[in-house]
Formats: C-alpha cells, structure tokens, sequence
C-alpha cells in the first residue's frame, strides 16, 4: 500500500478512536486499584488459610502414626488388640484422636480388619506385615479410594504378626478448601463490581461540575460569547477553578466591551479631524488661488489638526497599552515619581510647581504608568490655568484625606520645592482641600472615600478656572470634554488615562473644587503594605 494512504487511514483511525473522559479514566483507575488490591488481599489470605489446614492436618497425622509406633514398640501387641472392642481399646483411641481410619493387617498381609472404607493393600504393606522389627513404616503419600483420596501409612506389630493401617482423609480438606477458594473468587468478583459502580458514581459526582466547565469553555469557544454561566459552587478545587473561570469571563467581557466602547469612540473623534484636513487638503488644490494670508491660515490650520491628531493618535496608543500592559510591578516611590513630572512639567511651561510629600509614599505598581497619570493631571491643570495665576501644587500623601491637614503646615508635610512661595501653602487646608475631614467628601462633583493609612494619595491643585459642578462626574470618561474647554487643544483621553491606571493600581480617581478657586484632581493607589 503507498505510504499516502497508510497516513490517511491512520489519521481516520485516530479520528474514530474515542478520547477517553476524565469521568471514563476515574472510574477505571479506582476499579483497577480496587481489584488490585482484593485480587492480592484474596490471594493472600487463601494461601494463609489453606496452608494453615493443610499443615494442621498432616501435622495430626504425624502424631496418630508416633504415637502408633510408640505403642507398638513398648509393648507386645496382635492383630487382635486392634479389633473394635468398643471399650477404649486401641483402635478406639487411634480413630478419635485423629479422625483417621484403621485397618488391621494379618501376618502375611491379609485383612483381618476391614477399615470404613477398605484401605488398599500392596506389596509393601505386606513387606512390613511380616516384619520382625515392631515400628517399622512404610508411607503412601496419596491413596485413592473410591472418590476420596487418603494419606495412608502402614505400621508393623513386629515378629511377623502383622501390621497396622492408619489413613487420613484429606479430599474433605481439599473439598473444603476449593469452596473456601471459590467463595473467595465470588467475593472478590462482588468487591470489584461494587469498587465499579461506586467508582463511576464517585467519578460522575466528582467530575459533574468539571463536566459542565468544560461545557461552559467549549460554548465560549464555539459561540464567541462571554456571557456564559459558568458553575461555581463548592469550596474545593473545582469550585475555585469555576470562580477563576467566571472571573475570567467577566474581565474579558469587560475588556471586549471596552475595546468595543474605545474604536466607537475613537471613530468618533477622528472623524472631525480627518473632515477637517479633507477640507484643508481639497483647498490645497486651489493654493495657488489663495491670498497670502488665506495660504498662511491654511497652513497653521493643516499643522495645528496635524499636531491634535497626532496627540490624539497617542494617547489612543497609550489607552489601549495601559489596558495589555507587560511592565513589571515593582516597588515605586510616588514621592521621587511627582519629583520628576515636576521637573518635566517647570521646563516645558515655565509654570511653578510645588511638590508636598507626608508619609511613606511606597507602592506596588508600574512606574511608567503611574508617572504618565501624574503627569497627565499636572498637564491638565497646565492647560486650564494658561494664566499661570497659581502654582500647581502636587502633594503625596499616605493615609486619610483629612491627615495632612491635621499636620498643620507645609513644613510638617515635607515641602520639598519652591517654599519661599506663599502661593504653594493655598488650599492646603480648609474646606475641598487636604485640610478636609477624613470620611467621605463631596464638593459638587466626584464623591471620593478616604482609603485609610493603607492608601497613597496623588492630588494635584490648580487655580484655574475649575470644572462645573454638572462636569465634574464625567471629567474621566473617554473623549469627555467641558464644552468651556472644547475650544482648548486636547484630545479629552488624558483623565480617562488617569482613572485606568487608578484602576489598575487598586484606586479610583477624584476630583472637586478648590476653595478658593481652581480645581483638585487625583487618584489613590494600594500602598506596598495593603
């Protein structure tokens, strides 16, 4: 047969032999150990109790046939002696100790007394009849006797007066011992039917929930939806297993509706952008025409959508990079992460800005992304105060939103730039700002809870022109922009930024009024001890 169709039979083999179930591989495993292990507990234990019959048996005989030559070797004993007398003679006793049977055999070998059976006699038996030596043996292993079988010895009286007969049934032994045997084959063949049915009961109790897990991810797999109910009851293994897989599902549902959510919105951002420059580019066509300043105008125009689409571009890039990020967690001091925005932040704007630190500022996350949200609310606080009316004040705090201001000043906090600056101690108490009681706070927006000495704060403060209180609930969605601040470059994807990292940090972003005026913007992150 060409090699050709010796794999394409071999594939359909493979296809039409069945995959065994874990429930099938369960069951067999438990039936195979149980009937290991009852094959050699009933192995063991005939061949213990049959040895012990057998030894006990032969060992009774051995002492009837002693005691038989002792008896004929201290006294002078006939055939006669040996006939039933029904008094306790010697016969008697050698019948009752041993269970055995006795035949009397006359000097030349003939029987005198016939046994119950007649026990066969052969040459040898006559040897020893007419031995002169009282004691003298001679040993038939086994003797059938009709449909019995007999362990016989033959024992001389001596001076050729013939010999004695002593046999010992061991066919009822045996009898006995092949019932015992096929009692045994019975019960083990019930133990290993029963370890069966109570095998694949365990089996299909055991694997019942696996089962309907592995329904549940073949229908994922199948359908595409997410939405799937998956079991999770139970407190072992499995029920773990099922609440991880639930888990799972849900995060993915949630990640393939953000995704969803994220190409509609960007869609809809980019359309304008991408009309306006259509528009500008068909003008192009006419440039020639154009006055000089119009040219200009066009220019400008077609450089600032490219500059707003390019920034668009990238912080779609870095939404979507937050969402599947691969930087390691590690430990990350806020306070050194606000040190460098700060610094970025000063040579790019010229602005004043004031770092605040009280506490251990340590955490567990991913620098470049908990430097990008920093740096995206200081950016933003840049922008809305275009007047430079006031220092953006960055403060880093451990514990509860009213501690730093129970502090009492900027140098109980740790001012650690610009303290000659009377601007950078604004807002740092009182109402809206840290001076706020501890609890839950809100100043006409976002509804914050203090997270306790276990959470790390990030507020940035600003006096620009605030956010309505109508705005304040949505500063954090994708795309979302006052319509005070639509005219202002931007892509409305910087605090959507801040809140995933929030998120991804174990925090959530906040925002309120500044008393005073101006605006304070933050999140909170799991501290490296919670």
């Amino acid at each position: 047969m060409p090699p050709r169709p010796v794999r394409a039979l071999s594939r359909l083999l493979s296809r039409l032999r069945p995959v065994p179930s874990l429930r099938a591989t369960f069951t067999v495993s438990f039936v195979a150990v149980a009937c290991v292990v009852t094959v050699l507990v009933g192995i063991l234990s005939y061949s213990a109790a049959a040895r012990l019959v057998r030894v006990d048996e032969q060992t009774v005989f051995a002492e009837v046939v002693r005691d038989l030559r002792e008896l004929v070797e201290q006294d002078r004993l006939a055939p006669e002696d040996f006939a039933p007398s029904g008094s306790g003679g010697p016969r008697d006793d050698l019948i009752r100790s041993g269970r055995t049977d006795v035949q009397v055999l006359g000097p030349r070998g003939e029987i005198l007394e016939k046994g119950a059976p007649g026990l066969p006699v052969r040459d040898a038996d006559r040897h020893t009849a007419d031995a002169a030596l009282p004691g003298v043996m001679v040993e038939h292993g086994e003797v059938e006797v009709g449909d019995d079988r007999y362990r016989v010895v033959t024992v001389a009286l001596g001076g050729g007066r013939g010999a004695v007969q002593v046999a010992q049934e061991f066919s009822d032994t045996e009898d006995l011992l092949r019932e015992l045997q096929q009692r045994t084959l019975l019960f083990v063949s019930g133990i290993v039917i029963s370890a069966g049915l109570f095998g694949w009961w365990l089996a299909r109790r055991q694997t019942r929930r696996l089962v309907q897990l592995a329904g549940a991810a073949e229908d994922v797999a199948r359908t595409g939806q997410l939405g799937i109910q998956v079991p999770v009851a139970g407190r072992d293994e499995v029920g773990r297993l099922g609440r991880s897989f639930d888990r799972m599902l849900v995060r993915l549902a949630q990640s393939e509706e953000d995704q969803r959510r994220l190409v509609q919105d960007a869609g809809h951002e980019l359309r304008t952008p991408l009309t306006s420059l259509r528009t500008n580019i068909s003008l192009l066509r006419r440039i020639d025409e154009l006055p000089p300043r119009v040219r200009a105008e066009l220019v400008d125009d077609l450089s600032q959508e490219a500059l707003e689409l390019t920034d668009l571009v990238n912080e779609l890039v870095d939404l979507a990079a937050g969402q599947s990020s691969t930087e390691p967690v590690q430990r990350v001091e806020l306070a050194d992460l606000a040190e460098e925005v700060a610094g970025t932040a000063r040579r790019r704007t010229g602005r004043e800005v004031v770092v605040r630190v009280a506490g251990d500022t340590t955490v567990e996350g991913r620098a470049g992304a908990l430097q990008r949200a920093i740096s995206n609310l200081v950016e933003n606080a840049a922008k809305f105060d275009r007047e430079g009316s006031g220092a953006i004040v960055i403060v880093v705090a451990r514990g509860s939103a009213g501690s730093l201001g129970e502090l009492g000043g900027l140098e109980e906090l740790g001012q650690r730039a610009e303290p000659e600056d009377p601007r950078a101690l604004e807002g740092a108490a009182g109402p809206g700002g840290f001076g706020e009681p501890g609890g839950v706070r809100e100043s006409g927006g976002v509804r914050e809870a203090d997270g306790g000495s276990d959470v790390v704060r990030v507020e940035v403060l600003d006096r620009g022109p605030g956010v309505p209180d109508c705005d304040l609930e949505r500063i954090f969605d994708r795309f979302y922009r006052a319509p005070d601040a639509r005219s202002l470059p931007g892509s409305g994807l910087g605090l959507s930024i801040v809140r995933a990292v929030a998120a991804a940090h174990g925090g959530a972003p906040f925002a309120f009024r500044r008393e005073g005026g101006g605006l304070v913007t933050g999140f909170t992150v799991r501290g490296a001890g919670g």
